[in-house]
Parts: structure tokens; C-alpha cells; sequence
């Protein structure tokens, strides 16, 4: 490891060149986010509604999924790697973390089983992209969740190499959640679930915001608290015609 770069700061993945995710050995490289302990808890948490088939199924027997915002794939692989059956969908507007997602599935040999697609969920249109690949049983996401305030008093190590636009969230941390559940009328089959990482601040805004929006016919369900004992993890479900 070289004394240099940890003068500077960098953050320990990049130096390695890969991490360890859910059992799976994942590259990292610069700026693309580096996944979080608290981003495995939310994968064990879909790994078990999905087995105690409390979330629908595809027609293949395993639930088709949409990841927004994959970065390195951590959680798409994850959920491949440990639902045989499954299919996914990954998303990202960034070019470097759909390269790195590309090479990971490779590096597993899992690319026969997700499409992975450049897509900026903000850009107005862009959900009938998605839409050949039919409606999705689950939406998975881990967004730019941090409140803008708050951005400043991130470490250092995560300011200089981390790309800002995957952590910045907007003034109230909302502004990709917001566009998700939005776009769930969309994307979801009627009882489908969408799992979101968020800030610990966020289960009450949500809550507030779906409740402004009865169109969307979202409900959220259940909130999980993270290991640390702040609420950080939402599942909200999509109700029938």
C-alpha cells in the first residue's frame, strides 16, 4: 500500500482495487461509490421478503428487478448471485459506473442475466426506456440520499474521490427518491415493491410525500432500522387497481 496514497486520503477500495460485498469480490475504482455495510443490510433485507414470498414473482419464477443508480453492482450481483432465478435491470447516469458494473457482472458471469443501462432517472421520458423489458416486481435502490447542507462535513477521503452526484440528495436528501416513486406507476406491477436506503431523517418525509401523492397508489409499509439503530432502509409497495 503505498504511504502516498494514504497521505492523501484515498479511500482504502481504491487503493486495493476491489472489495468485498456479500461475499462477492467487487473492482472499485474512483469516482464510483463505494458500497456501505448498511447497503449489504438492505440487500439481506430484500434476499428475505423475496424468500418468504411476501414479494411477487416473474414468470420465470424468480422477480424481475430494476436497480436505480447501480455504481459498481454491488447490489444487482448480489441479488443475481443469490436469487438463481432472478433477472435485473441496472440503471446509472454515470458512464464510469456502468463500466464498472459491466466488468463486474462479467468477472461473476452473470451477464447473461442483467441489462445494464445508461439512464438518468431525472430526465423527463426516460422510465419508457425501461419499459421493453416489461413492468418489474421489485425496484432496489441505494440514491444520493445525503441532505446538500450536510455535504460538507462528509471526510475528506469521500469529498476528493467519491462523485458528488452519488451522494448529494438535494436540500432535503429527496430529490432521486422522489423521482423513483414517481415513476413506480410506471415501472411496477400492481403489489410491486420498491427497497430504498435512505437517510434517517427520510421515513417521515416519504411518508408525508406519498401521502400528498394518493395517485401513485404507493404505500409504505414498513420501515427497518439499520445496525446502528437508525431507521435507514423503506419498503413501500405498489396497491391494485
Amino acid at each position: 500500500m503505498s504511504p502516498s496514497c494514504l497521505l492523501c486520503r484515498m479511500p482504502v477500495q481504491y487503493i486495493l482495487g476491489e472489495w468485498d460485498f456479500q461475499g462477492l469480490s467487487l473492482k472499485m475504482a474512483p469516482p464510483v461509490f463505494i458500497p456501505r455495510p448498511e447497503t449489504e443490510e438492505l440487500v439481506e433485507w430484500v434476499l428475505k421478503e423475496v424468500t418468504q414470498s411476501s414479494c411477487p414473482m416473474g414468470a420465470q419464477g424468480g422477480p424481475l428487478i430494476l436497480e436505480v443508480g447501480c455504481g459498481s453492482g454491488a447490489i444487482s450481483l448480489s441479488l443475481l448471485s443469490q436469487l438463481p432465478q432472478s433477472r435485473v435491470i441496472a440503471v446509472d447516469k454515470g458512464e464510469a459506473a456502468i463500466c464498472l458494473t459491466q466488468e463486474n457482472a462479467q468477472r461473476l458471469r452473470l451477464l447473461d442475466r442483467i441489462q445494464i443501462v445508461p439512464l438518468d432517472v431525472t430526465l423527463e421520458g426516460s422510465w419508457s426506456h425501461l419499459l421493453p423489458w416489461g413492468p418489474m416486481d421489485l425496484v432496489v435502490s441505494n440514491p444520493p440520499y445525503i441532505f446538500h447542507q450536510d455535504m460538507e462535513q462528509l471526510a475528506p477521503e469521500i469529498r476528493s474521490y467519491e462523485d458528488p452526484v452519488a451522494l448529494d440528495g438535494g436540500e432535503e436528501g429527496m430529490d432521486i427518491i422522489t423521482h423513483i416513486l414517481a415513476l413506480a406507476p410506471w415501472l411496477l406491477k400492481d403489489s410491486g415493491s420498491i427497497f430504498l436506503e435512505v437517510d434517517p431523517r427520510h421515513p417521515e418525509l416519504v411518508g408525508s410525500w406519498l401521502q400528498s401523492r394518493p395517485d401513485l397508489s404507493l404505500d409504505l409499509v414498513a420501515v427497518r432500522k439499520d445496525f446502528c439503530g437508525r431507521p435507514r432502509f423503506l419498503h413501500i409497495r405498489r396497491s391494485g387497481p
